[in-house]
């Protein structure tokens, strides 16, 4: 059974930083594209950034937060991360970790299988 821990969420101010990660268990994690999507209260879930597994090359990420979020991954520790940096109120919604068994990342949210719950960021003006 696949299983996808994250930890990192909290409040923030605008300006700042957090890092989220993700600790997934079950599955072949050096072989699977991992994501991060997010949905922010009354909107449609929307993909923020992906890392391609061994079979595979590529990090896309969302217009909305290049230059400010960098994923990123630890193969050894079955880890996914994502670094936030320069933080706005129009981040504020609930992180998901995601992955795939395929390699090839996505910004397709269809595409990818394995969810967890998510975690809840705030960032206050």
């Amino acid at each position: 059974q696949v299983q996808l821990v994250e930890s990192g969420g909290g409040l923030v101010q605008a300006g700042g930083s957090l890092r989220l990660s993700c600790v997934a268990s079950g599955l072949s994690f050096n072989r699977a594209a991992m994501g991060w999507f997010r949905q922010a209260p009354g909107k449609e879930r929307t993909f923020v950034a992906a890392i391609s597994g061994i079979f595979s090359t590529g990090t896309p990420v969302a217009n909305t937060v290049k230059g400010r979020f960098t994923i990123s991954r630890d193969n050894a520790k079955n880890t996914l991360y994502l670094q936030m940096d320069n933080l706005t109120p129009d981040d504020t919604a609930r992180y998901y970790c995601t992955g795939r068994g395929e390699s090839w990342p996505t910004p397709d949210t269809s595409a990818y299988k394995y969810w967890d719950e998510g975690t809840k960021i705030t960032v206050s003006s």
